[in-house]
């Protein structure tokens, strides 16, 4: 919301229109009913873990992580659903903003990508409990458009 608020103050009124800026707040809304009352699980998440973000060792192959000025308390589903939408863009492009949907992970792989995830605590996950991350993390792939989307808007306001 304070993301939406910024944006409306940085775009100019045509272009305002033309995103939709005012329906925004019930999109927000809509989404936020669709979460509330879910048993949503809750981490510490990077919320841009994308390729720039991670940094393998050649020789070790030990990842490590950088960039955590998004970091927060969050839905890790969000985290991950943002991380798959991340899979689409191509940083080293002229038009990085341009999503690419092949490179979108299919269901086998977000559900392996998800599998992998929660056997990380040392306890195999039900099938159950698989499902309900990969149905939530579906939901909140609009979310992360959402973020992105008032992101962009703001940071080209921000140098207009």
């Amino acid at each position: 919301r304070n993301w939406l608020k910024t944006a409306k103050s940085v775009c100019p009124s045509d272009e305002a229109k033309e995103f939709r800026l005012d329906n925004l707040e019930k999109e927000i809304n809509a989404l936020e009913s669709e979460f509330s009352g879910e048993d949503q699980c809750i981490g510490f998440c990077h919320n841009d873990l994308q390729y720039g973000n991670i940094m393998i060792d050649e020789e070790t192959k030990a990842l490590t992580i950088i960039d955590y000025e998004y970091a927060s308390f969050n839905p890790i589903a969000f985290d991950i659903s943002n991380h798959f939408c991340e899979m689409a863009a191509d940083y080293h492009s002229e038009e990085p903003h341009i999503l690419d949907y092949t490179k979108y992970p299919d269901l086998d792989e977000r559900k392996r990508f998800v599998q992998t995830y929660l056997s990380s605590s040392g306890e195999e996950p039900d099938a159950e409990k698989i499902k309900d991350l990969m149905n939530n993390i579906e939901k909140y792939t609009l979310a992360s458009h959402l973020v992105w989307g008032l992101w962009g808007i703001i940071s080209v306001g921000s140098f207009a």
